[in-house]
Order: structure tokens, then C-alpha cells, then sequence
């Protein structure tokens, strides 16, 4: 079998670099590096994409093995028919590590053809780090690592007005291009860098928020077999994701000018206010999956369609959308039950094996995002915590002690909240090891013992959890809240 390369598969000539896009991971690739590819292919629009590796350790050495190539399957349910495609990405021309030369990096700025910048880092990515520096190589942070190369770049063009890029980000906290956008001026004013860079990026540069969603199990490892039978080359970097697709970004005309989405078959919707959108698939699609993954782990679950299949772990999600999530949103009922019907039958879809752990990465921060504003919101409105919603909180938490019934679980987390969580479960005591979690601000951007009976329902839940098992629990807690 042939190796997969641009001489193997004829596509020597690569397009110009017109996208930097930070990230190399299984949804990048699915979803922005399909998006440009179907932008390519239908109106010829001649894009290439150079990929920065944003952390110490990544996937760029093998991409670039592969000359940028890589094989994407969508499959899925779409009114009733099965849908299933492969398509060859082809559009990254150039992967780059910061961490290992960094100036390939700083002339990825002096690009004539560069027009966007793109991300997903994940929601712990768009973050101020105060020991950031501009002489770092690199910074350890996504916005300071975006910054210095702004910087390279207003530097090398002489602050040409021209030379401004637009910026959009799809980690998935809300309002993610106004918050990266306040960074680097922060960084611009912690460094002292000229007024005239400063003015550069207000005048110069735009910000884009943005929705993104697609469900991306990734590399298929389980199945591996039957995906490699499809290909006549080896494929080290194949990709699974879901056939549908939503990218929904803030703009106006112009951008639309600049990427003529609406030309294509894509779904995606440049508007004026994307918030709609964001609150209903943040809340119900990703509330659910970040609810449901440390219970579903603990219960003994392996992926979301067997989660959902459950007649336990399925009917325990089902209800906390339907009957708490959706409950807090000022949308029209009728119109979110809809959508989350919809969700459901993608999780049900029978092509995509997606692991829970795969989903597992950075849950605190997730569930900050995704699940807690639907749980204060219930607590708020009906003056008691959501059952379910606070059981799936009990059920993080207990995730976040790092091994069940003598088996390591798949933490996938910063250094310093794995230590945390350590040391608050060194406290062996439910009270006080709910009290400590719940009081971290560091973790929610608020204390949490604040919210009336939160903290003796996560003890109680946990003790539960201890004893008894997540299903046993459950109905022990069920009984008092």
C-alpha cells in the first residue's frame, strides 16, 4: 500500500497559505479544514492552510509526514437515509511547531496571501497567562502565542493597513473573539508595545464570534480495519466525524464577500447575532455530553450511543435536557424540544463510535461553560437544585479523584486541577470534600456554597456514589431531591 503524500496522490501544487490555523486535533481537521476544502473544490477558492501546534506536544511531526493530507469519513442520518462519505483533505500546506522552531513560526506572519486567523484550543485555550512574555519562544498561551505573531507581522508590513487579517476563533466559550481580542490588548499594554500596533489591530483587524458544531469521535481506532479496506494508501491521520454540520459566524456583508459560504452547499450562517444559536446548541447538545460523560465512565459505559441506548444512562440524560435544561431557556419550547430531538438521534447515530473519554478533556472548564449556567439558572428559578444536573455534578467530581473500582479513568486536564483535586480529596471527608470543590473559584468564576442546599446534596451524592454504585446512588438520591 502506498504511503500518502503529494507525489503519491498527484497534488504538488499547493495553494497559498491564506488561513493560520492554530490547532492540529480531530475537530479542527473535520470541521474548519473541511469547510475550506468544500470552499476549494466548488468555487476554485485556492486556499491553503499552514497549522501552528498550540501545545508542547502534538500531532504536527506525523501531518507533516503526510504532506498535510488526511482522509475525512462522514456518516450519518439524514431524513431517514444513511449517509456516508470519504473525502482526501488536501489543503494544508504547511504544519509548524512553535516549540521546536520557532522561527518558521514568526514567518508564517510575513505570509503575503494570509487573510484569517483560526482556532480551537479548546475552552482552557483563550486565557491570559501573566508570566507571558514577547521574547518567549514561544509563550506558553494561544493569545500571547497570537500576539507575538501579530506583532512579527505589523513589524514586517510597515503597520500596512491592508495586511490586517480576520480572526475566528471556535473555541466554544461564548463571545470567544471579543474575549481573545481584550487579551491581546491586554498583552499589548503589559509589554508596552507601540500605540501604533495597538491601533492596528482595532483598525486593521477584525473579530469574529462563533458556533461551531459538529460530533468528531476522531482517529477510529476500533475500526480501523474496515476504514483502511476503503483506502489504496496508508492513512495515519484518518478522521470520523458526523455528516452534519452548523458553523455560525458574526459578520456583515463583507465578510460574507470574503468567504462565500452561501455559494456552497455548507451550512454555514454568517449573522449579525449569533447568540440564539449559541445558547441552544451550548446548553442542550454539549450540556448533555458534558454531563453525561463522568456518569456514563463511572456506570461503565465506553461511548455516547451506548450511553444513550442505556435504559439507565438514557433515560438519566434524557431527563436532564428535557426536564431541567431546556426548562431554564427563553426560547420557544416547542422549537427546543425539536432540536433536542434532533441531538438525541445524533447521538444515536449507528456510524460514529464516540468515546466518552474522548470527550473527557478539560471537563471543568466544560462544564462551566456547558452545564452549570442551566443549573443555577434551574436553581434560580425553582428555588432547588436540578436532580439530575447536581447528580452529574457529584458524578465530575468524583471522576476528578482519578480512579474507580481499582481502574485509572481518563483524566485529561491541566496539571494544576488534577493536583487540586488531589488535595481535596486527601480531605476523606464528603462535606468538606464538596465544600472545597464547590467554594473553588478558580473553577466556576464563583462560590458555589453559596447556592442554597448545593453542597449537602454533591456530599450526599458522593457518599452515595462511594457506596453504592452510580445506578444505586441515583435512586437513593432521587428519593430526597
Amino acid at each position: 500500500m502506498k504511503v500518502l503524500n503529494r507525489k503519491n496522490t498527484s497534488l504538488e501544487n499547493k495553494p497559498p497559505v491564506k488561513i493560520i490555523q492554530f490547532g492540529e486535533g480531530n475537530f479542527l481537521r473535520a470541521f474548519v479544514g473541511y469547510a475550506f476544502q468544500e470552499l476549494n473544490d466548488q468555487l476554485d477558492y485556492n486556499a491553503g492552510i499552514a497549522v501552528v501546534q498550540p501545545i508542547d506536544k502534538g500531532l504536527i511531526k506525523l501531518l507533516n509526514e503526510q504532506d498535510g493530507l488526511y482522509t475525512l469519513f462522514m456518516k450519518g442520518v439524514q431524513q431517514g437515509k444513511e449517509i456516508q462519505e470519504k473525502k482526501l483533505i488536501s489543503n494544508i500546506v504547511q504544519g509548524v511547531d512553535p516549540y521546536t522552531d520557532f522561527d518558521a513560526y514568526l514567518n508564517l506572519a510575513k505570509e503575503e496571501a494570509l487573510e484569517f486567523i483560526i482556532s480551537n484550543t479548546t475552552e482552557a485555550g483563550i486565557s491570559y497567562v501573566a508570566g507571558d512574555q514577547p521574547n518567549m519562544q514561544p509563550p506558553s498561551s494561544f493569545p500571547a502565542k497570537l500576539t507575538v505573531l501579530l506583532y512579527e507581522r505589523y513589524r514586517y508590513f510597515k503597520g500596512d493597513s491592508s495586511k490586517g487579517l480576520t480572526i475566528i476563533p471556535c473555541e466554544l466559550i461564548n463571545y470567544n473573539s471579543d474575549t481573545l481580542k481584550e487579551i491581546i490588548l491586554k498583552y499589548i499594554k503589559d509589554w508596552r508595545l507601540e500605540e501604533g500596533f495597538k491601533t492596528w489591530i482595532i483598525e486593521h483587524n477584525s473579530f469574529h464570534n462563533t458556533l461551531v458544531d459538529r460530533i468528531v469521535p476522531g482517529y477510529p481506532k476500533d475500526q480501523i480495519e474496515d476504514y483502511n479496506k476503503q483506502l489504496d494508501y496508508k492513512d495515519n491521520l484518518i478522521v470520523s466525524a458526523e455528516s452534519f454540520f452548523l458553523w455560525v459566524i458574526e459578520g456583515d456583508e463583507s465578510l460574507k464577500t470574503k468567504l462565500p459560504f452561501h455559494k456552497t452547499n455548507l451550512n454555514v450562517k454568517i449573522v449579525k447575532d449569533m447568540q440564539p444559536y449559541r445558547t441552544r446548541k451550548v446548553r442542550i447538545l454539549n450540556g448533555a455530553h458534558t454531563s453525561l460523560v463522568p456518569l456514563s465512565l463511572l456506570y461503565g459505559n465506553t461511548t455516547v450511543k451506548e450511553s444513550i441506548d442505556n435504559s439507565f444512562t438514557g433515560k438519566f440524560i434524557h431527563d436532564a435536557v428535557f426536564g431541567e435544561i431546556i426548562d431554564t431557556l427563553e426560547l420557544d419550547k416547542s422549537e427546543l424540544n425539536g432540536f433536542a430531538e434532533e441531538v438525541f438521534d445524533r447521538f444515536r447515530n449507528p456510524f460514529i463510535k464516540h468515546l466518552l473519554s474522548s470527550i473527557a478533556l478539560n471537563s471543568i472548564s466544560k462544564f462551566k461553560v456547558r452545564v452549570l449556567p442551566s443549573l443555577l439558572a434551574y436553581a434560580s428559578l425553582h428555588n432547588k437544585v436540578p436532580r439530575n444536573l447536581t447528580f452529574a455534578f457529584a458524578c465530575l467530581i468524583r471522576f476528578y479523584q482519578g480512579t474507580w473500582q481499582g481502574e485509572d479513568l481518563p483524566l485529561k486536564d491541566s496539571d494544576e486541577i488534577i493536583q487540586t483535586f488531589e488535595e481535596i480529596w486527601n480531605l476523606k471527608n464528603y462535606s468538606l470534600i464538596a465544600e472545597a470543590s464547590l467554594m473553588n473559584q478558580e473553577f466556576w468564576g464563583e462560590d458555589l456554597t453559596k447556592i442554597n442546599s448545593l453542597t449537602p446534596a454533591i456530599a450526599m451524592a458522593l457518599e452515595e456514589i462511594e457506596n453504592h454504585g452510580i445506578e444505586k446512588a441515583f435512586n437513593n438520591f432521587s428519593k430526597k431531591y
